[in-house]
């Protein structure tokens, strides 16, 4: 559908994908199913953050009430949160592309 579409795009599309792909009938994934995820498809971004404070207050979060599901929204809140407390983002932030 997007083959297409811009670089921006087609990341957010593959995102909605993946996490359509894992979750449930109602649209949701358990905490369970959400730090596995991830561990899976995020491990370049979490990697290294084990020992920060936020970080840890995220995914015991997921360790916790296990009964509650996450939502589209609810998972891409996480990942952002994620993603700006990585040092990967920095990495990537260091790199100039020429177009």
């Amino acid at each position: 559908a997007l083959g297409k579409g811009s670089d921006l795009e087609k990341a957010f599309a593959t995102v909605a994908l993946v996490y359509n792909n894992s979750a449930d009938l109602e649209g949701k994934l358990s905490k369970a199913e959400t730090k596995n995820l991830l561990q899976t498809q995020f491990g370049g971004f979490i990697r290294g953050q084990e020992n920060k404070p936020k970080y840890q207050e995220i995914i015991s979060a997921l360790d916790e009430e296990l009964e509650n599901k996450i939502d589209f929204e609810d998972f891409m809140i996480l990942l952002v949160s994620l993603a700006l407390m990585s040092d990967l983002l920095q990495e990537i932030k260091n790199v100039k592309t020429t177009k």
